[in-house]
């Protein structure tokens, strides 16, 4: 097979010391066979280098100058290769790279001169604190690019549902009757996540995708609200899948001390996704039966999944264990001795946080237009100004901190401002509402990110995609709920804001009471938080 293109960046150096010193140093401070790699420039792997991946290439070829000196090329090289999204962080692995050559020549020129080593790389914000392997890195961008289309295909609902509504002429009780039961999706997810178990993650998440660019299509076509509820019931069944069960490959697969970094990667993917539907909002305004291309766009994403299904790869986790003969996809194992406590903490948060959640997301747009005037251009620039870099800076902020100072300290805190501040955003009105739902994005987004990740961590391999289902089964009865109660208090509450604020209240309380009753995963690798079953079958 051809080699593939490398990013590289050379430093070249000439130090007041003779060749056999900096060979020394090197030696001492950089690989235990520097000797071999100066002699001959041999490749050896980068020790320690946060933000590139450990394949990795570093060389470092010395010349003697003569009188006590010598010169000194250092080569960073690494032919990463990251699927779909190579636009996005290309830029940033170079720029890594350089400043890797950069802090090598800085530091054999300090040392020569005895001067104190330079201080450790950092990684950027957007680059993790330890490195990947490329097999990591490719899944990684793997399962991102699978949660954007399946947040974007599993966003179109609440995000066009004013139009829907417009179109069908239905009450608002019935639309959001109509939203609640669609959340019976979760019951087709739960069974894909069990298969998740028994047949791999890589299956699942491309039958996910395939069902929700099917439902999506059959959607646009729809002639009443009911059938339309029945396809979007299934196609969010298939969205929990295909996003939970890729955030779960993305956990198992990530290096120690970057779970979280992965989970908030596939956030921005997340996010993303959404961000194509809002971009798509403008259609309506062009009739109303505008909002059926939105779902014809989800339905194209067919198209992708061949290419996906060629760079998409099984988790070393799961082929490990799939090769031994522990039981996988037990639902007694999720609610037994050991994980049972686990399990109903995370259910009473998942349904208590989703019981404000829910109605938030997919009535927002419908309380912009019917109580604050907003038409559907109106919406597109609010959410462009108070959802995408507020969501990015809050995605960024909580996949350092969760590593940093926690999981659980970081979803209670956040978790119980989101609430605050989403009481605040549907109690307001003027400049408010773009300060509280700043707010509210930044910390939902931090919250939401520390408990999915413990969500995926809590669990052992060979139930992780069942216990994940079963929580969101849980999560979705929240959904309902809360769109239930926003729904049929609107009118008594004298608007679907005050109704949506009430909701708020759960997760408050599940921020302040639940969370924190949680096992602390941050610092310690899966099978120590969560072994997997050593008794084989039988």
């Amino acid at each position: 097979m051809p080699s593939m293109p490398q990013m590289r960046a050379d430093r070249t150096i000439d130090i007041d010391a003779p060749r056999e010193q900096v060979v020394a140093m090197l030696r001492e401070h950089y690989e235990s066979n520097a000797g071999s790699l100066v002699e001959s420039g041999r490749p050896v792997e980068v020790a320690s280098a946060p933000g590139i991946d450990r394949d990795t290439e570093l060389t470092v070829e010395v010349t003697d100058l003569g009188g006590g000196r010598s010169q000194a090329t250092i080569t960073v090289a690494s032919s990463l290769r990251v699927p779909y999204f190579s636009w996005a962080i290309g830029g940033l692995i170079l720029g890594q790279i350089e400043r890797r050559a950069e802090h090598i020549a800085s530091d054999l020129a300090a040392r020569s001169t005895g001067q104190p080593a330079v201080a450790p790389m950092k990684a950027p914000l957007l680059l993790a604190n330890v490195p990947f392997t490329r097999a990591q890195a490719s899944l990684l961008a793997c399962a991102a690019f699978a949660t954007t289309l399946a947040t974007f295909g599993g966003s179109l609902y609440g995000q066009n549902a004013q139009n829907i509504q417009d179109t069908f002429d239905i009450s608002d009780q019935t639309l959001t009757l109509s939203l609640a039961i669609s959340r019976a999706g979760a019951l087709v997810a739960l069974f894909v996540m069990a298969l998740a178990d028994r047949l791999g993650r890589r299956r699942m998440i491309l039958t996910g995708l395939a069902g929700i660019a099917i439902a999506n299509t059959l959607t646009a076509l729809m002639p009443d609200i009911y059938s339309l509820t029945a396809l979007q019931a299934v196609a969010r069944g298939f969205v929990g899948a295909a996003a939970i069960v890729a955030g779960i490959a993305a956990v198992e697969e990530a290096p120690e001390g970057a779970r979280a970094f992965a989970a908030a990667m596939l956030t921005m993917a997340g996010g993303l996704g959404f961000t194509a539907v809002v971009v798509l909002l403008p259609l309506a305004d062009f009739g109303d039966q505008s909002w059926r291309f939105a779902y014809l766009a989800s339905g194209l994403t067919l198209l992708l999944i061949p290419g996906l299904a060629r760079n998409l790869k099984e988790s070393i986790r799961y082929e490990r264990l799939a090769e031994t003969d522990v039981e996988r996809g037990r639902a007694s194992e999720v609610i037994d001795r050991k994980y049972g406590k686990r399990f109903a903490i995370l259910a009473a948060v998942g349904f208590m946080t989703n019981m404000l959640s829910a109605p938030s997301a997919q009535l927002m747009n419908k309380y912009l237009e019917d109580d604050r005037g907003y038409s559907n251009s109106g919406i597109l620039g609010f959410r462009a100004a108070t959802t995408g870099l507020p969501g990015f800076i809050g995605i960024v902020l909580a996949g350092r901190l969760s590593e940093l100072r926690g999981r659980r300290p970081v979803a209670a805190t956040f978790l119980a401002l989101a609430g605050l501040c989403q009481i605040g955003f549907f109690l307001s009105s003027g400049p408010w509402l773009y300060v509280f739902s700043i707010l509210s994005v930044l910390a939902a987004s931090c919250g939401g990110l520390a408990i999915s990740t413990m969500g995926a961590e809590l669990f052992p391999t060979e139930v992780r995609g069942t216990s994940n289902g079963m929580l969101l089964v849980v999560s979705v009865t929240g959904s309902a709920t809360g769109l239930i109660i926003a729904g049929q208090l609107s009118d008594s509450f004298g608007g679907i804001g005050r109704a949506i604020a009430l909701c708020a209240i759960p997760t408050i309380i599940a921020a302040i009471l639940f969370v924190p009753r949680l096992p602390e995963p941050a610092g310690k690798s899966l099978e120590e938080i969560s072994p997997t079953e050593e008794e084989p079958i039988g």
